[in-house]
């Protein structure tokens, strides 16, 4: 199947990477012209414009958007609108608010032009083990563009979960539960840091994920993380929210469901920005490990903090 891929940050590039490897044509387009040459290497088309971008698919066009949620998403649908023609499909893929994926498709139906919301999950590995999917928007449609979903998802890693927002809405509420994961890990590690006993926490976070209740991939990536840097000496415990976790409070709010665990951790990253600790250090080294999210490097003003 062809595709378009519009932005190629650490999301776009390998899911781009993906599908070429699975035998898909995939146009790209990034407003850095060196990620762009980058994927051209990989044996992608490329693009330096949306407007080359669409005039190198063929009708029906498939748009799919990996760009940072907000006005970049309206800003590059407004100038795909002077592009794409009825029939089109536009799938956003990042971590946009479902309220918007609803507007955003309801506007662009009375131009015949099909939206869909896809939740992805797999950050920085899914390159390699695949891409979870949650899509949102009519299911005819998703029938359409599955031959893609197939090939950048793992077996049973994608699925139709409703109409217009119900992928964003599903990811919004996936990132809020990683949220109370990641608090839970990050308190358990500084219990165990601070007890007296000569843990090895690699060595912990391995052994746990053998046969443990509270086994994970998160766990492999504190393995990973430990084994890098046991103390964990050489970032800052400032943990950054994305806005999926807000809104995953206010959804809670708004439908009256106590989600005090959910609720708690997205305060705790608040809290971070003002008292580093271990517990937080560990939640910036997962953040690091399964998204490529950035950390601040340890300093001797935040070391004499503690």
């Amino acid at each position: 199947m062809q595709l378009g891929m519009i932005g190629l940050g650490r999301m776009g590039a390998g899911m781009s990477q993906r599908l070429l490897q699975g035998g898909h044509e995939v146009v790209v387009y990034d407003r850095s012209p060196e990620a762009v040459k980058a994927l051209s290497s990989k044996g992608a088309v490329t693009s330096a414009s949306l407007e080359e971008l669409g005039q190198k698919l063929k009708a029906p066009r498939t748009f799919w958007l990996m760009i940072p949620a907000g006005a970049p998403v309206d800003d590059t649908i407004q100038r795909l609108q002077g592009v794409a023609a009825p029939g089109d499909i536009i799938i956003d893929g990042g971590n946009s608010n479902y309220k918007d994926s609803v507007r955003r498709g309801e506007a662009l139906a009375t131009q015949q032009i099909e939206y869909m919301d896809a939740g992805v999950s797999g950050g920085v590995w899914g390159l390699q083990v695949g891409f979870c999917l949650m899509v949102g928007g009519k299911e005819a449609v998703f029938k359409q563009v599955e031959p893609v979903l197939k090939t950048l998802a793992p077996e049973g890693g994608y699925a139709y979960v409703g109409p217009l927002g119900a992928g964003h809405y599903s990811k919004m509420v996936h990132n809020g539960i990683e949220y109370g994961i990641m608090e839970a890990y990050g308190e358990g590690f500084e219990i165990l840091q601070k007890s007296g006993y000569p843990y090895d926490l690699r060595q912990l976070a391995g052994l746990w994920n053998h046969g443990s209740v509270i086994r994970s991939w998160l766990l492999e990536l504190a393995e990973n993380a430990f084994s890098r840097d046991p103390g964990l000496t050489q970032i800052q415990g400032y943990v950054e929210d994305s806005g999926e976790g807000r809104w995953t409070i206010q959804e809670a709010i708004d439908h009256a469901v106590p989600a005090p665990a959910l609720a708690l951790s997205l305060f705790a990253r608040f809290r971070s920005r003002e008292q580093d600790t271990f517990r937080d250090k560990v939640l910036a080294a997962l953040r690091n490990e399964f998204g490529g999210h950035a950390v601040r490097p340890e300093t001797q003003a935040g070391a004499q903090r503690r």
